[in-house]
């Protein structure tokens, strides 16, 4: 795996808790805005560590004061369209939606913007009690561009999310999670260490069942119900293929703990 990133940190085993690996954004002067170079880098990683077969899950965090502060406006200001579309960003996002194991979002301090569309691109957010986030596009003129106002329509509804899109104000944190925002707030000291902890618990099912279960999840917003829930049973079905499935249920009547392989 390529570790010589300049944008980004990446553990791809971490010591106390095997399975899970950890991608920091490592740019504090200015508060992680996302770069193209970035976002390119980002995109690599993610997809390197869904090939490899030691990681099962995946956390992404940025540090105390930001987990991403937005775009880099410095890099846009004097965009054209042209530039905008030439600009190969968006293909790096793309590329994030074809992570198949769960990528967990640990976010501390600032989510606004691309910073706030790239917490919701991950699985779950689990966020410390400081966290803020925002989608401020509309107040240097622009809207958001990376899925702010789809994720956040589904995750929250239309009426906050217009609210939130239309006057570019922040929500604190445990705003953010009576809105469905996030799934978990935390005390913003420990919030690593409670990220990983539930990611270690991910990590420990049976590596196939998270990935069909993520795949069905995501599917309940881009179908009908009656499509979803065919699809849903299709994913059941096919569990039964899976060693891992016998293991977890002989686990089950013989009471004891199972010993997923991932196949």
């Amino acid at each position: 795996m390529n570790t010589d990133y300049k944008n980004i940190i990446v553990e791809s085993t971490h010591e106390d808790y095997p399975h899970v690996a950890l991608v920091r954004l490592n740019r504090p002067k200015v508060l992680n805005a996302l770069s193209t170079d970035l976002m390119n880098e980002l995109s690599e990683a993610l997809i390197n560590l869904d090939d490899d077969p030691n990681v099962r899950v995946i956390i992404l965090t940025g540090n105390d004061r930001a987990f991403a502060a937005g775009a880099d406006i410095a890099q846009m200001v004097e965009a054209s369209p042209i530039d905008q579309i030439n600009d190969n960003r968006f293909r790096a996002w793309q590329k994030l939606s074809l992570v198949n194991k769960p990528v967990i979002a640990a976010v501390n301090g600032f989510a606004l913007g691309g910073g706030c569309e790239l917490a919701m691109h991950c699985d779950l957010i689990i966020c410390g009690d400081q966290a803020k986030f925002g989608q401020p596009e509309i107040k240097i003129g622009t809207t958001p561009g990376a899925g702010g106002t789809q994720r956040l329509t589904r995750a929250i509804g239309k009426s906050k999310a217009m609210m939130m899109v239309l006057t570019g104000e922040m929500i604190d944190a445990n705003t953010a999670l009576d809105w469905g925002l996030c799934a978990k707030v935390v005390p913003h000291q420990t919030l690593l260490k409670e990220t990983f902890e539930v990611a270690s618990v991910i990590a420990n099912r049976a590596p196939v069942a998270v990935r069909l279960c993520k795949e069905s999840v995501n599917k309940a917003y881009e179908m009908s119900q009656s499509d979803a829930i065919d699809y849903e049973r299709r994913n059941f079905y096919l569990t039964f293929s899976s060693k891992d499935q016998k293991e977890g249920m002989r686990a089950f009547l013989e009471k004891r703990d199972p010993e997923y392989k991932g196949n």
